[in-house]
């Protein structure tokens, strides 16, 4: 089932002990908007898929984040957001993990879902009940005209 947040409102997202994010809902408009990015086709056709992730990672924060708690620079003064400065968060292994976890992910296992074949009975999944009664016997060869 999709549950739909019908309420735009943007929510808190903990990173990190004393690191969290205000993000806008995660639309179909801001993952198109990210799409196009410049970062993002500005990429060689033999990028890697972590070279992909990151890039769009940073692209979707980018249009994501309103504000935030917890970063500083050198000296521990509080920045304010900016592309540059989430660029650099994300840089942060940890934290791009987290993002692409608790933001970013939410919308991919939506995508995820609308597959709604049933469970291989010998596959991961193992355990799907049958539907059908077995064959009695084995069927007849079709006629030959």
């Amino acid at each position: 089932m999709i549950r739909l947040n019908l309420t735009a409102t943007p929510e808190w997202l903990d990173l990190a002990p004393g690191l969290r994010l205000l993000v806008s809902p995660l639309t179909t408009a801001l993952m198109v908007s990210a799409r196009a990015d410049p970062s993002i086709e500005a990429l060689p056709d033999d990028a890697s898929q972590e070279d992909l992730a990151l890039a769009m990672a940073k692209a979707v924060a980018r249009r994501a984040v309103l504000n935030w708690e917890g970063v500083g620079d050198d000296a521990g003064n509080i920045i304010p957001v900016s592309p540059e400065g989430i660029d650099a968060l994300l840089e942060i292994w940890p934290v791009f993990e987290v993002f692409q976890t608790q933001y970013v992910a939410k919308g991919l296992i939506l995508d995820a879902e609308k597959n709604v074949s049933a469970p291989l009975p010998t596959g991961p999944s193992a355990g799907a009940t049958a539907t059908a009664l077995p064959a009695r016997g084995a069927a007849r060869t079709a006629r030959q005209d």
